[in-house]
């Protein structure tokens, strides 16, 4: 008998993933600093303040949909008195910073999946309670940050998303479930539709239904290989991984983006090219920032402007125009030059231009050889000082250097009217309590 013990004990631990994912993560943000609206319909909007990109509970059961435009349920949003914050992605990006240090100690391994999910890697942490250890992560996060989580665990990255959802689901679980043991997850699986599947949208949702695959555990059954040449390879490494068989690695290093854009919709219609080449000089410093921010560098800038397509009283016009650059740069003056020069080619006198932006494309490591050209200038280390010098200045005070193309009138750039203070950046917004 002890030597099976010893067998067993020197088996290697079975995996265990995990998926925290924060509750409603924009609304919980501001909720924090609001305590008052915590049981409250409470939405964000999104940056023009058009439409909602985040809801809590009690909006999302008066039915309001997430995308919705605000002026199509202006009436219900008035009769059950929803609070409305513009989005405050500086308070955002500052909170999910410290929910994902927190997460970084209770695992070896954890991949940031977005502003509020990551990955973490539990194998042979936790194997005799690990409900205990999701409860501990639970609370750690809750009294730290005030950011309420749910937990899923799993053997592989699919099961822990799918366990995930059980905990946001069921309140009953209080917020922790672990897809280890298969008789667990059959019985999951069977109560939930397929297209809750991590991956699965509505289309390929619909030709599963097509095939009589309506349930998670129906396309669990379902033969791999049959599968894959029916589908994709995709689809066969979701199906092992319901199984419990791991094909998805965690991603402990971020991917660099493959494209960068920046756009917004204009406060009022702007009429004029020197108001749109303003508007494209800041869409270009936000882009090259985020460029320079990975480190990369870019071969094409694509520009696009259009006029309001929801006002069929006006006349319509949208065009865009790509440039391949004979250098890749990350050179925010050089990036606006080439863009002014597109929307010159574009721009047509007469409408009422709604909306513009600038995509960056064909990225590299800035460290890795491209091609040269005789004629061109090559990448200047004193450029890259400046840029770094800009960025660090901005960096510790927003938006105090910038790089106008014809002028500095921003009168265009819609102003946020719900917007909560910047409470944990900056020192006179710092929130105070007073004990009494």
């Amino acid at each position: 008998m002890s030597d099976l013990r010893n067998s067993l004990s020197a088996l290697p631990p079975r995996p265990l993933i995990a998926l925290v994912d924060c509750n409603s993560f924009y609304v919980s943000c501001e909720c924090v600093f609001r305590p008052d609206l915590w049981d409250k319909p409470v939405g964000v909007l999104s940056n023009n303040d058009g439409c909602f990109i985040a809801r809590n509970k009690a909006l999302k059961s008066l039915g309001v949909k997430m995308g919705v435009p605000l002026y199509q349920v202006a009436d219900l949003v008035k009769k059950h008195d929803v609070h409305l914050f513009s989005s405050n992605f500086a308070l955002y990006g500052d909170m999910s910073s410290r929910v994902m240090s927190l997460l970084e100690t209770f695992s070896p391994s954890t991949e940031i999946y977005s502003i509020d999910e990551a990955f973490l890697d539990l194998t042979g942490i936790c194997q005799q309670d690990p409900i205990g250890y999701g409860l501990t992560i639970k609370q750690s996060i809750q009294k730290n940050t005030g950011i309420p989580v749910c937990v899923g665990m799993g053997p592989t990255k699919t099961l822990a998303k799918l366990a995930n959802f059980a905990a946001k689901k069921w309140p009953k679980t209080n917020g922790v479930v672990d897809l280890s043991c298969p008789q667990r997850r059959e019985r999951l699986m069977r109560l939930l539709p397929v297209n809750e599947v991590w991956g699965i949208g509505s289309s390929l949702s619909q030709q599963l239904s097509q095939l009589g695959i309506h349930t998670v555990w129906t396309l669990a059954q379902q033969p791999v290989q049959r599968m894959q040449s029916q589908f994709s390879v995709v689809l066969a490494r979701t199906i092992m991984e319901l199984n419990g068989i791991s094909c998805l690695e965690l991603a402990e290093i971020a991917q660099d983006k493959q494209e960068i854009m920046c756009s917004r919709s204009f406060k009022r219609p702007l009429e004029n090219l020197k108001e749109l080449s303003e508007a494209l000089a800041e869409f270009c410093s936000r882009a090259a920032e985020k460029l320079r921010a990975q480190d990369s560098t870019a071969d094409r800038l694509t520009v696009f402007i259009r006029t309001n397509p929801f006002n069929p009283q006006e006349p319509q016009y949208q065009r865009s125009a790509t440039l391949k650059l004979a250098i890749g740069t990350q050179d925010t003056r050089r990036l606006i030059n080439v863009a002014k020069q597109l929307l010159q080619g574009i721009y047509k006198e007469g409408y009422r231009y709604q909306k513009c932006g600038i995509q960056l494309s064909g990225l590299y490591p800035n460290t890795m050889p491209g091609q040269t050209d005789l004629f061109a200038n090559p990448k200047s280390s004193k450029e890259r000082e400046l840029m770094a010098c800009f960025d660090k200045i901005n960096h510790r005070f927003p938006k105090s250097i910038s790089i106008a193309a014809t002028g500095l009138n921003k009168s265009w750039q819609f102003q946020p009217e719900r917007m909560s203070k910047r409470y944990t950046t900056q020192w006179d917004e710092l929130a105070i309590v007073k004990c009494s």
